[in-house]
């Protein structure tokens, strides 16, 4: 879950909706400047379904220690420290069912996602959050990873759908800092994010180069990225979310009631180049 807190309560985005919404970014990205990516279907299946090994988790919200939504929130953006509020075994499990789920048909899409999980969790997770005991598990997930990564990349290799170019590592390594990239803009949306940003990686020119992409707050959930990676001037995307009134439950049964009765709406966030 993804939370983003208001006057009466949280704004809430479950996992796999924030993930359509990278998809839906991945989807127009690219133009005179910024390549496309190829294998297409493949790379946005990658990137829109990133999260799906969060869906029956979210369709059940837990509380944290202050009674608040457990969700990702403004924040956390930047860092990832938020393992004493989830159980470390029951969040690699999620994480490893979002690789297999999509390995299952798409072992080109899972590779991606498989890489987005080793490095939010090698690169990006703070280690002092997770007890002694269980770092351990810790690392054997990421070996485990590392090892599903390679034996997809051999079923990548066998399939003649992928050209040499698709399959080459740096090929793979610029479409996996695309679902980065995406998602990174996704979860900004989700909290509406104010602060000056970028999304991470250097991303793909035409002609050769990579360039890395400023994010600026222009208003509630508008951002102007300098330099602009779409072909229109400013678009703007649609995403669901339900709003959750009180700011702190008393058990997680009571945040599930409220989430339950809450409706789906829709929010929206605009991107545009000034």
């Amino acid at each position: 879950m993804l939370r983003l807190e208001t006057e009466t309560g949280w704004w809430l985005v479950t996992h796999p909706d924030h993930a359509r919404l990278a998809g839906a970014f991945a989807e127009r990205w690219g133009n005179e400047r910024f390549l496309s990516p190829e294998p297409r279907a493949h790379v946005l299946k990658g990137i829109a379904r990133h999260d799906d090994g969060w869906l029956a988790r979210d369709a059940s919200p837990q509380i944290t220690r202050q009674g608040k939504p457990s969700a990702f929130s403004f924040e956390l953006v930047g860092k990832y420290s938020a393992f004493e509020e989830i159980d470390l075994a029951d969040y690699l499990a999620v994480r490893d069912r979002a690789v297999r789920l999509i390995a299952e048909e798409d072992p080109y899409a899972a590779i991606l996602i498989s890489m987005h999980t080793y490095s939010l969790l090698n690169d990006h997770a703070d280690r002092s959050t997770i007890a002694p005991t269980e770092l351990p598990l810790l690392d054997e997930f990421l070996v485990g990873q590392k090892i599903f990564q390679a034996s997809l990349m051999q079923q990548v290799a066998s399939d003649p759908r992928f050209p040499a170019e698709q399959q080459a590592e740096a090929a793979v390594l610029d479409h996996f800092r695309l679902l980065q990239a995406t998602d990174y803009l996704s979860l900004l949306t989700c909290v509406n994010f104010s602060r000056p940003a970028n999304l991470l990686h250097p991303l793909p020119l035409r002609g050769g180069g990579h360039a890395r992409i400023e994010v600026r707050s222009a208003g509630t959930r508008h951002f102007v990225l300098n330099p602009y990676p779409f072909a229109e001037e400013s678009l703007t995307f649609q995403f669901p979310a339900r709003h959750v009134a009180g700011k702190v439950f008393s058990a997680a049964a009571e945040l599930q009631a409220g989430f339950d009765a809450a409706p789906v709406e829709t929010l929206s966030v605009t991107v545009s180049a000034a």
